[in-house]
């Protein structure tokens, strides 16, 4: 099982225990095989990030978890009111491995998807997965894309929220449009990029009413994975 919490703790302090050997301990203790820590940092600080809830400062992944419960108590003292989820996991685009503890270098954007309540969520989630996808890798200039539907909301909040994604950019999307959207400095490409970018969105309700978290990424294994 792979769950994804949300914290909200401001300041640095925050990425200096997400990142510490004993968060990691912890995590490893519930039985976790891999842990993954994105924080909003000084790094993206440029980035744009947005969103109708509370402002996300962190975000973190474990795989292998068969006690959420568990995982969540670890993660909780640094965030009482988090946000957690149990999701599927889907990756069109595999990230680059990179060692333990080494900050991607990528900017990794993650959106956290509302469903319109008109949709049926059959029809949203593969209007998300089968139309769309092929849509954002196309359309901009991404070398990893995570998909993670949600299964289950594990925390009162966040009930809300129906697929999490994380999309990885080079560095120099932060201040360069055609970075961000690979369109070699074409300009008429560019505006066809996001102008078939933002339909797509629209339509499965993802061009408004969700939350984009601007990240530097660290992944650790904990253990074998099963």
């Amino acid at each position: 099982m792979k769950v994804i919490a949300a914290l909200h703790t401001p300041g640095p302090g925050l990425a200096a225990a997400l990142l510490s050997p004993a968060l990691r301990a912890g995590v490893a203790a519930v039985g976790a095989s891999r842990l993954q820590v994105n924080v909003d940092d000084d790094a993206v600080a440029p980035a744009m990030r947005f969103g109708p809830g509370t402002p996300i400062t962190a975000v973190v992944a474990a795989w292998d978890v068969a006690d959420p419960a568990a995982l969540l108590d670890v993660l909780r003292p640094l965030d009482a009111d988090l946000a957690a989820w149990q999701v599927d996991e889907r990756e069109p685009l595999v990230p680059p491995v990179v060692p333990d503890g080494v900050r991607a270098d990528a900017l990794a954007n993650i959106a956290f998807l509302r469903r319109p309540a008109a949709m049926a969520h059959d029809a949203w989630l593969a209007d998300w997965l089968e139309r769309h996808t092929q849509v954002a890798i196309d359309t901009q200039g991404t070398f990893g894309y995570v998909q993670n539907p949600v299964v289950a909301a594990l925390t009162p909040g966040g009930h809300d929220v129906a697929g999490i994604v994380e999309e990885h950019f080079p560095m120099a999307a932060l201040s360069d449009q055609h970075a961000f959207y690979g369109s070699g400095g074409d300009e008429a490409e560019l505006q066809r990029r996001f102008t078939t970018l933002m339909e797509s969105c629209a339509r499965f309700g993802a061009s408004d009413g969700l939350d984009l978290v601007p990240t530097s990424r660290y992944v650790f294994g904990l253990r074998e994975r099963s």
